[in-house]
C-alpha cells in the first residue's frame, strides 16, 4: 500500500465515510485512496467551508470531523475557519498537502512551515516525518481531537510520504482511535456535590461542546439531580448572548458558579467583581491547562476548587447524583431572566428583523427534525435571540462569521431526514456565497433566510455609539440580489420586501427541493440584548 491508502484506511477503521475537500496537487493520492475505501468527498468551492462543514459535522454527530486540504495557499485559506472550530471545541482534522520532505529547504514548490503555522489554533499540530507512521499519525490526530477538551488537530502530509510504499499490516488497532479517558477522582466529585448542596443560589455553566444540541440528555438529567440552574455558554457576547436574555443579573445573585468547562475569560466578564459578588464561590473543571492557569489569574482567592477532568465526565458523574435541595424558586427566576427579551415578535408592516423571525419560528415548528443555524453579525443575534429548535448551531465564541451556509450544508448530510434553517445577514452570506453550488451538486435542500439590511450592521452600530451618525464610515452595502445569485448557482431564490409575502416565500422555499435563498429586506436595527435594547 501506499502511504495514502494507510491514511485513509485508518479514517475509514475510524468511521469515517465523508471527507470535506478542496483538491490541489499534493493532496490527490489521498483522493485516489479513498475510492477503495469508500470514503465520500464533498468537495467544496473554498477551504474555508470545507473546515466549516466538518466543524459542524463534528457538533451534531459527536464524530471527528475531517477536512482536507492541499499545500501553502490552500492551507492559508482553510487556517481562519480552525481558530472557529477551536473556540467551538469541535472535534475536527485538518489534513493539509505539503511539500515532498526529500525537497527540504531546495525552494520546493509550495514549501511552508504549516505545522509552526497552525498550531496556535490547534490543540495539536505537526508534519507527518514518515510514511510508516501515517496510520499511528493519524490515530494520534483522531484520539487528541476527541479527547479532554475537544479541538482541532493539524496534519501536514509531505506528497513523497503519500506516494511511498507501506507495509500492509501497518494500520492501528481500534483502541488507539477513540477518545482517552479523563474523569475526575472520587474526592473531586464529593467536593462538588457538597458544595452544590450547601448553596443556596448555585449556578452551572458549561462551555460550547456541552451545550444543548451536543450535551442536552445530560444537561437536563444534571439539572433534576443536582436542582440548579444549567446554562451553556457559546456566544462571543457572553453575558450579554441575546439568547440568554437578563442572565447576567442571575450571575450577579448567585453564591456559587461551578464552571463545567466554561472558560472564565471575557464572555464571563474574566470573572471580576462587577459581574459577580464578591463572596461568590468558584469550582473550575476543566481539561485545558491553560484554563486553569486563566481561571486562577482572574479569580484568585475565589476560585475554591480546580478540578484537572472532562467536564463531560463530571456532568455526568454528578447527574447521577440523588436530590440535593429543593430549588424551585431559584431555577424558576433564573429560567425567567434567560426568558427576557425586550422586544416584541408582532408582526408589523415594516419588516422588522423580529418580524422576519417570527416568521421563520412558524415554519421551525411546523417542521420534522428541524435544526437551526445561526450566522454571526447583528441578524444572526437577532435569530438567536427570537429563534428556537432542538438543535441549533451558532457561530462560537470565536466571533467568526460567514460559517452559516457551510454549517447547514454539513447539517443536512450529517441528518439527512431534518428541515435546516440557515438565518444569516447579507454581509456574513458574501464570504461563501458560492457554497450554494456545492449544496445544488451535492444534493441538499436547505432554507437559507438572509436578513438583507444592506450593511454591515454590527459594526455601522458600533459607529452610531462610539461616534456618532455623522461618523458612518465603510459599512454600507448594495441591497444585492442575493436570492437570484442562488438560483444561478442551481438552487431556488425568494426576493421579500413586504412582510405579507413572507409566508408564502418561505412555503415555496420548503417545497423547492433545493438549497433555497430566502432574501428578505429588513429594517436595521441593534440586536437586544436581555429585557432592554
Amino acid at each position: 500500500m501506499r502511504g495514502a491508502d494507510v491514511l485513509v484506511q485508518t479514517l475509514a477503521r475510524a468511521g469515517v465515510r465523508r471527507i470535506f475537500s478542496l483538491s490541489g496537487n499534493q493532496i490527490m493520492p489521498v483522493y485516489d485512496a479513498c475510492i477503495d475505501a469508500g470514503i465520500e468527498i464533498v468537495h467544496t468551492r473554498h477551504e474555508a467551508a470545507a473546515v466549516f462543514m466538518a466543524d459542524a459535522s463534528a457538533q451534531l454527530t459527536g464524530q471527528v470531523g475531517i477536512a482536507l486540504v492541499t499545500a501553502a495557499p490552500g492551507f492559508g485559506n482553510a487556517l481562519g475557519a480552525l481558530y472557529t472550530a477551536r473556540a467551538s471545541e469541535s472535534p475536527v482534522v485538518l489534513l493539509s498537502g505539503a511539500a515532498p520532505i526529500s525537497q527540504d529547504g531546495k525552494g520546493a514548490f509550495q514549501e511552508l512551515p504549516q505545522a509552526e503555522m497552525a498550531a496556535p489554533v490547534t490543540k495539536l499540530s505537526f508534519r507527518a516525518s514518515s510514511a510508516a507512521s501515517l496510520a499511528s499519525d493519524v490515530a494520534r490526530a483522531l484520539r487528541t481531537s476527541l479527547s479532554g477538551r475537544p479541538g482541532p488537530v493539524h496534519v501536514a502530509l509531505p506528497f513523497d510520504l503519500l506516494e511511498a510504499e507501506v507495509p500492509g499490516d501497518a494500520l492501528p488497532a481500534e483502541p488507539s482511535l477513540r477518545a482517552e479517558a479523563m474523569a475526575a477522582s472520587a474526592s473531586d466529585v464529593a467536593a462538588i456535590q457538597a458544595a452544590l448542596g450547601g448553596a443556596l443560589r448555585p449556578l452551572i455553566l458549561t462551555g460550547p461542546s456541552m451545550n444543548a444540541t451536543r450535551a442536552g440528555e445530560v444537561l437536563s438529567r444534571l439539572a433534576i439531580a443536582v436542582d440548579a440552574p444549567v446554562v451553556p455558554m457559546e456566544s462571543p457576547r457572553g453575558l450579554r448572548d441575546p439568547s440568554l436574555g437578563d442572565f447576567a443579573r442571575a450571575l450577579a445573585k448567585a453564591d456559587l458558579v461551578v464552571s463545567l468547562g466554561k472558560a472564565v475569560d471575557f464572555t464571563l466578564g474574566f470573572g471580576a467583581e462587577a459581574v459577580c459578588d464578591p463572596s461568590c464561590a468558584w469550582l473550575v473543571v476543566s481539561a485545558d491547562d491553560a484554563e486553569r492557569d486563566r481561571a486562577h489569574r482572574n479569580l484568585g482567592g475565589r476560585l475554591k476548587r480546580y478540578v484537572a477532568a472532562d467536564p463531560r465526565a463530571v456532568a455526568a458523574a454528578l447527574a447521577g447524583s440523588s436530590a440535593m435541595a429543593d430549588r424551585a424558586a431559584w431555577c424558576g427566576e433564573v429560567a425567567g431572566l434567560i426568558a427576557a427579551r425586550g422586544f416584541s415578535s408582532r408582526a408589523e408592516a415594516k419588516i422588522t428583523p423580529a418580524a422576519l423571525c417570527a416568521a421563520v419560528q412558524r415554519r421551525i415548528d411546523a417542521a420534522e427534525s428541524p435544526i437551526l443555524i445561526c450566522d454571526g453579525g447583528e441578524f444572526g443575534q437577532w435569530a438567536q435571540a427570537c429563534l428556537a429548535a432542538e438543535r441549533r448551531l451558532i457561530n462560537g465564541p470565536s466571533g467568526a462569521i460567514g460559517s452559516g451556509l457551510c454549517y447547514g450544508i454539513a447539517a443536512k448530510m450529517a441528518r439527512p431526514g431534518s428541515t435546516v434553517f440557515v438565518l444569516t445577514g447579507d454581509g456574513s452570506l458574501g464570504f461563501h456565497l458560492s457554497e450554494f453550488e456545492t449544496a445544488a451538486r451535492e444534493g441538499t435542500p436547505l432554507v437559507v433566510v438572509v436578513g438583507n439590511d444592506q450593511c454591515w450592521n454590527a459594526e455601522h452600530q458600533i459607529q452610531l455609539r462610539r461616534y456618532g451618525p455623522d461618523r458612518l464610515i465603510g459599512c454600507a452595502l448594495s441591497g444585492a440580489r442575493y436570492d437570484q445569485a442562488a438560483v444561478g448557482l442551481g438552487g431556488h431564490g425568494e426576493h421579500v420586501t413586504d412582510l405579507a409575502e413572507l409566508d408564502a416565500a418561505l412555503t415555496r422555499a420548503l417545497a423547492s427541493g433545493k438549497p433555497a435563498c430566502v432574501n428578505v429586506a429588513i429594517e436595521g436595527l441593534p440586536a437586544p440584548s436581555g429585557s432592554a435594547h
